[in-house]
């Protein structure tokens, strides 16, 4: 329990450096350009102590989930005074402003970034998509009446290795069974297991495509017996003797192509996720009622938090740390939706001044003036309620029915 509560508390601590982070990004970035930072501050509520270094002011509040970045006139009914006009944010070129308000995001990105680079040159990367790439050939397949036989990778006199004799080699990524084409290595496993005798399998080598004939072996091994989770049950199954690869492994110099290939997958994967969660938002209200909690739900960061902790605890750092650069992603995408209060809503706000007032000067007439957010209250309000039930309703699912690692 106490290294769970480790993993939690390390967890939670990598979202909240994570946020500060984010407010740290506006600030250089801001700083940078020449405009006013008033206050920088971690966390919220009361002060727990702050300095001043220049004109800023830096601190740090006891409620440490999140932080704050006060740049003056970041629009043009912010109260500035008169020695802040000249720097106030509003007063900037539109691309400077868009820089400011997307560094926050461009700063979770080079975290992940970070992270995955680091997991590269330690642990590898995980094969995220399942591709089935194989990794070993093994000499031989053989019986397993237990367990303890099934590991035993001696080889009897003999015995088939259709993989091997077949031609196989490392590196292959099987691509169809059959003719029935195998995205992951679990297709290619769930085809193989009810086959028995010759089938034609094609790989990808060296850029080509290789038909091979394959002939696959019945041999009985254990499975768990989905009745009793506890036990297992000896069953016949198809096999061909290979090994896939669960994970990527580099150098120091392999890793930065890797990592950066790796980033630009998973920024893909987290954008479809992103632009799921409407669909996946009843599957959570029924899981706090009692229904099955869907691995594939959205989770709070208390959730997330929670499955930090379990990874930590059955020593999965793997995950642990895959887990923390995907939320930054998913942060770092999500800030950049063009509705307000976030980033992206103040984005699309500035480049809609922009072009107004470029399609205003076409036909002759004087710039528009700053946008009134006032009149865009009711909109943001909306938002806003819609958010903050969205995070109560996974907090609460997250509480009461929890996503585990293990059962």
């Amino acid at each position: 329990m106490l290294v769970y509560i480790l993993g939690v508390v390390l967890f939670a601590l990598g979202v909240c450096v994570s946020v500060a982070l984010h407010e740290a990004g506006h600030m250089v970035a801001a700083k940078s350009f020449g405009m006013k930072v008033r206050r920088y501050f971690v966390g919220f509520g009361p002060t727990v102590f702050s300095f001043r270094r220049g004109e800023t002011e830096y601190g740090l509040k006891w409620l440490p989930f999140g932080g704050f970045c006060d740049i003056a006139g970041m629009t043009a009914l912010d109260e500035i005074t008169d020695d802040e006009r000249p720097r106030a944010m509003y007063r900037f070129k539109t691309w400077k402003r868009t820089v400011v308000m997307a560094a926050g995001s461009f700063t979770h990105f080079i975290l992940g970034f970070v992270v995955l680079y680091l997991m590269a040159v330690t642990m590898g990367l995980p094969n995220m998509f399942g591709t089935p790439e194989v990794s070993q050939v093994s000499q031989c397949v053989q019986d397993a009446r237990t367990n303890q036989e099934y590991t035993d990778p001696t080889c009897e006199p003999g015995a088939p290795a259709p993989a091997r004799d077949a031609g196989i080699q490392h590196g292959d990524v099987i691509v169809s069974v059959n003719g029935k084409e195998t995205e992951t290595y679990s297709d290619v496993i769930a085809a193989v297991e009810n086959l028995s005798g010759p089938a034609h399998f094609q790989v990808e080598r060296g850029g080509e495509t290789v038909p091979l004939t394959v002939d696959v072996e019945k041999v009985t091994r254990p499975v768990a017996d989905p009745e009793n989770p506890d036990q297992t049950r000896l069953v016949d199954i198809g096999s061909i003797g290979v090994t896939f690869q669960n994970r990527w492994d580099y150098d120091a110099l392999s890793a930065v192509g890797g990592t950066l290939s790796f980033t630009g997958d998973l920024m893909v994967e987290t954008g479809k996720r992103l632009l799921e969660i409407p669909e996946r938002v009843p599957a959570v209200v029924e899981s706090i009622f009692g229904a099955e909690r869907d691995p594939n739900t959205p989770v709070s960061v208390v959730g997330a938090s929670r499955i930090g902790g379990e990874a930590v605890q059955h020593g999965l750092w793997e995950l642990f740390f895959f887990l923390l650069a995907s939320l930054n992603f998913f942060v770092g995408i999500f800030n950049l939706l063009p509705l307000l209060p976030l980033d992206g809503g103040h984005i699309a706000v500035t480049w809609y001044e922009r072009v107004r007032d470029w399609l205003r000067k076409l036909r002759g007439k004087a710039a528009g003036g700053p946008v009134d957010y006032t009149k865009l209250n009711a909109v943001t309000m909306v938002i806003v309620v819609i958010g903050g039930a969205f995070v109560l309703l996974t907090i609460t699912a997250d509480i009461v029915n929890p996503i585990r690692i293990m059962q």
